[in-house]
């Protein structure tokens, strides 16, 4: 199927990470031309797109979500090289590893999951829209997209993570309003989340290195198996297509397995071995 991306200009944060880069490999796939966006590890994105065949189409933007004049700066290079951004993926985030209860969580920590989970995503919405106002909706009518990373956490809370929780939480709030005003600037235009459940990134795989974790989280799956990164970017890549998802507005796509927040297995049902075994298959 032709998901209608071969030459859209497609602006993704936290492209360094496990997902932001399954993300930029799935765009480019299908043709796109990409601006990948990076905060402490910029320079390390960068070499990694010049690895990459691909490279000629891409573009490295450094630029801390956190920061709004960062951020539009980022924009304002993208629209300088390529003159429009037709899909948007606010996918930066972080997730402190250490479990604390709400009043034990530092002041510092609560802020900064916030900055970024939040308000990095609320920048790097802010920015495409004025980007999308300055140009205009495209001639073709393929429509603009954003789509969010949120995460399960925010559907069903996470005990020892208020602040990632009420940070992804939030998300489904900003979908649900911004599917009503991206059309204003473009009738065709489309605000989608995606929520991964327990995936296996840079991020994550500290906690998922330990088996009674694996165990404990895949119990509550249907599908008994942890998310890759590649899950992820095929639904991203599946809601911010102009031709597979243009009746699909304001919507959460949950990517995390059949998680329903409650136990589904008894212990001894989970393989451990055959969910190790499912990690090292490059096809999953």
């Amino acid at each position: 199927m032709d998901l209608g991306l071969a030459d859209a200009v497609v602006w993704v944060t936290g492209a360094s990470g496990g997902i932001g880069r399954a993300v930029a490999e799935a765009f480019a796939a299908e043709g796109a031309r990409l601006a990948l966006h990076a905060g402490s590890r910029a320079d390390e994105l960068e070499r990694w797109i010049a690895r990459q065949p691909w490279a000629e189409r891409a573009l490295a933007v450094p630029g801390d979500v956190r920061r709004e004049d960062e951020v539009r700066a980022a924009a304002e290079r993208v629209l300088e090289r390529f003159g429009r951004i037709d899909v948007a993926v606010a996918n930066a985030g972080v997730w402190p590893p250490e479990s604390l209860l709400l009043d034990e969580i530092p002041a510092e920590r609560l802020q900064d999951t916030i900055q970024v989970n939040l308000f990095g995503a609320l920048h790097t919405a802010r920015a495409f829209l004025a980007a999308l106002r300055r140009t205009g909706p495209r001639a073709d009518g393929r429509g603009a997209a954003l789509v969010f990373t949120g995460s399960t956490a925010g559907g069903f809370g996470e005990r020892g993570h208020a602040d990632y929780a009420v940070s992804k939480g939030a998300l489904v709030a900003l979908v649900r309003t911004l599917k009503n005003e991206i059309v204003r600037l473009d009738p065709y235009g489309r605000v989608n989340l995606v929520q991964p459940g327990w995936t296996v990134t840079h991020m994550a795989r500290p906690a998922l290195d330990d088996d009674e974790t694996v165990r404990r989280v895949t119990r509550t799956m249907a599908l008994r198996q942890l998310g890759r990164a590649r899950d992820v970017a095929r639904a991203i890549l599946w809601l911010a297509s102009p031709s597979a998802s243009r009746h699909t507005s304001g919507e959460v796509l949950t990517v995390a397995g059949g998680m329903e927040g409650r136990l589904l297995w008894d212990e001894g049902e989970v393989d451990l071995a055959e969910v190790r075994r499912r990690l090292g298959d490059p096809e999953g």
